[in-house]
């Protein structure tokens, strides 16, 4: 477990490395930002200091240098617009972010689950079908789209729910009704292929011939060997789920990292983009290598090399 760990430690690392470094060097790439920081009728003079100012006059190896100093030293940098420590804007929208994944995460799992199971024990084809027909109508929407729908429906037509902000646990119902949606027909998918895969082995076959209940091969052997592989494809998920939900937050205005940074690219607001990343690249290295060892407990068989 600890080689495993150190391993892990090392990819991650490099990780980080690969992530601020192509941050960092796509960012200046686009430019520098005193021309969006400053009033329209600022004049070349101006734009050309406030860019010697933020350090832009400097060569781009030098800037570099600087900002892996300033990383091992904990100085992430000053947001250019807000002219607030950057660390502290994302940390400070990470919490939203993780409320809005982590539901949509826990929701969609727990109903692709619990459908899986369903159509295993009734054996349904009609329940498979209207599962797959619905799965596939929602995946033909963007999420975009489909959020906009939610809006359309039950806030403005039916002014059930509210459409903007996090101003209360109402807040949460339409976008992650968004993201669960979503998550809950990849899930069931790969739920329902990995159980029926196993309803096809010599195991079951011989259990049900001794008598053993379809209900108790379910749960006690059927579902943790199918759980096996959709882990692994969850923990994935989640890893991207949680830096990636920005279409939404900016549908629906949520407050989390994924809006703030949709605003950091647009301004070219450099140090937030790239203490963003970062946070992005470790939250998924962490939320992976915590699945990889999750699978390893549930059946020690499996390899953590």
């Amino acid at each position: 477990m600890l080689r495993f760990l150190a391993r892990r430690l090392r990819v991650a690392l490099v990780t980080i490395f690969v992530v601020v470094t192509v941050a960092f060097v796509l960012g200046r790439a686009t430019g520098e930002p005193a021309a969006l920081l400053l009033p329209d009728n600022a004049t070349a003079a101006d734009i050309a200091a406030l860019n010697a100012e933020l350090g832009f006059d400097r060569p781009l190896l030098v800037q570099y240098v600087d900002y892996l100093t300033g990383l091992f030293t904990g100085d992430f940098g000053d947001s250019y617009r807000m002219r607030e420590s950057s660390l502290g804007l994302v940390l400070e929208r990470l919490p939203a972010t993780f409320e809005l994944a982590v539901w949509s995460f826990v929701i969609g799992f727990a109903l692709a689950l619990a459908v899986a199971l369903a159509i295993q024990l009734t054996g349904s084809r009609a329940l498979r079908a209207i599962a797959g027909w619905a799965g596939a109508l929602r995946q033909s929407m963007p999420d975009f789209f489909f959020g906009l729908l939610l809006v359309l429906v039950f806030s403005v037509t039916l002014g059930m729910l509210p459409s903007l902000g996090r101003t209360s646990p109402e807040s949460l119902v339409l976008p992650v009704v968004t993201l669960t949606t979503g998550q809950f027909v990849m899930y069931l998918r790969l739920l329902d292929a990995a159980l029926s895969e196993q309803a096809g082995q010599d195991y079951v076959r011989t259990a049900l011939a001794q008598g053993k209940r379809r209900g108790t091969i379910l749960f006690s052997h059927m579902l943790p060997n199918a759980l096996l592989p959709v882990l692994g494809m969850a923990g994935l998920n989640l890893g991207g789920l949680l830096g990636g939900t920005v279409v939404v937050e900016v549908v629906f205005a949520w407050p989390g990292l994924g809006q703030l940074l949709t605003q950091a690219v647009s301004q070219r607001d450099f140090p937030i983009v790239q203490t963003g990343l970062l946070f992005v690249a470790l939250i998924f290295v962490v939320v992976n290598t915590a699945v990889d060892i999750l699978v390893h407990r549930i059946d020690p068989r499996t390899s953590l090399a």
